[in-house]
């Protein structure tokens, strides 16, 4: 797909988190120092917030992979609705201990047995906790309860928090007060200026082999910006698809135009898909009109043009067959980007 004809060694705006993109901004960089003082002090909570997309699992993994593996064994949850028990079970799967069917007291003494026998190869346990806005006070008291474990002055367990920013409101209930003196190091991670967003871009394109083909114009840049707000996931699936427009139409310039475009059939594509399913499908006929209540009458949808029992005026009748032919032409580029989407999916899966 657009790899090819644009040369590239693989898909340069993947969603999900990849070490091999970690793009050092202001931010990302205050960041990492935050986690990696962390780190070395080897103990407690280390908190890490920011808004959906904002890079927060791709810089803990960016650190994790920088990690000498005989030193460290690490292990993530993503947390949904955990309460305290669920939490207890995943964390020990999480290490592959056997939980099933097991008490609360099996499962800590499971667990402290683990990690003690890290400690004694020589190893750091660390724990990741994804999505921690979800987890409950209980939740979050069993993760501190979970850190006292001990050999002598050595905790065994420190702990990564990964959320987004009503996670901090969580933080500050009451009832968290011990929790809070735990935590070791704090940082909330925001989204990337103008400038980190252009460099952004072509760092994420020059990792698989880009040879400016296609070029971004300046405007382009700013337009990334404008309309992403700097935030790293968005600017991915943005700019995922004008690189699919741009193999589609052949083009190798991406200027403010095909931002432009490109943005407004990404904004259009959700509210038409959601009319599409809300459209009323015909029902056969009921059987006998006494056990069936006469179905309501559907209105047709405010943008699709219906006939009138009325006289039209040839120039209102063009302005309505118009606006159809536009509607159809862009549902016509939707299905065309979605199909190419697929076929660049089951070609990855296949290679």
């Amino acid at each position: 797909m657009y790899t090819e004809f644009y040369k590239l060694r693989d898909l340069p705006f993947q969603l999900g988190p990849d070490p091999r993109f970690f793009f050092g901004s202001s931010g990302h960089q205050r960041a990492m120092s935050y986690l990696t003082y962390g780190l070395n002090q080897g103990e407690g909570f280390i908190i890490i917030t920011g808004d959906v997309g904002a890079g927060k699992t791709t810089l803990v993994g960016h650190l994790f992979s920088t990690l000498d593996s005989e030193k460290y064994i690490a292990a993530k949850i993503v947390t949904t609705q955990l309460d305290a028990d669920d939490v207890l079970r995943s964390v020990t799967a999480a290490f592959g201990i056997q939980y099933e069917g097991l008490d609360k007291a099996t499962l800590l003494r499971r667990l402290e047995a683990f990690l003690v026998q890290t400690h004694k190869t020589g190893r750091r346990a660390l724990l990741v906790v994804d999505e921690a806005q979800n987890l409950t006070v209980r939740a979050l008291e069993e993760l501190r309860m979970l850190s006292n474990f001990q050999v002598g002055q050595t905790t065994l367990l420190q702990t990564f928090l990964l959320g987004q920013p009503n996670f901090r409101g969580t933080l500050a209930s009451p009832e968290l007060d011990q929790l809070r003196q735990r935590v070791i190091a704090s940082y909330h991670l925001g989204p990337l200026s103008a400038n980190e967003t252009r460099s952004y871009v072509e760092h994420r394109l020059r990792t698989v082999g880009w040879a400016n083909d296609p070029t971004f114009t300046a405007d382009s840049y700013v337009l990334i910006y404008e309309r992403t707000g700097g935030v790293p996931r968005k600017i991915n699936t943005l700019c995922s698809r004008l690189l699919l427009f741009g193999f589609l139409e052949e083009a190798h310039i991406i200027d403010a135009g095909v931002v432009e475009q490109v943005h407004k059939e990404l904004a259009q594509e959700l509210p038409m898909m959601a009319q599409e399913r809300e459209m009323p499908i015909p029902s056969p006929p009921p059987a006998k009109a006494s056990q069936y209540a006469a179905p309501t009458p559907q209105a047709p949808p405010a943008a699709m043009p219906m006939a009138s029992a009325e006289p039209v005026e040839v120039t209102e009748l063009n302005k309505r067959v118009t606006a159809l032919e536009q509607q159809v032409q862009a549902h016509q580029r939707s299905m065309k980007h979605a199909f190419s989407l697929a076929a660049e999916y089951f070609e990855r899966t296949r290679s």
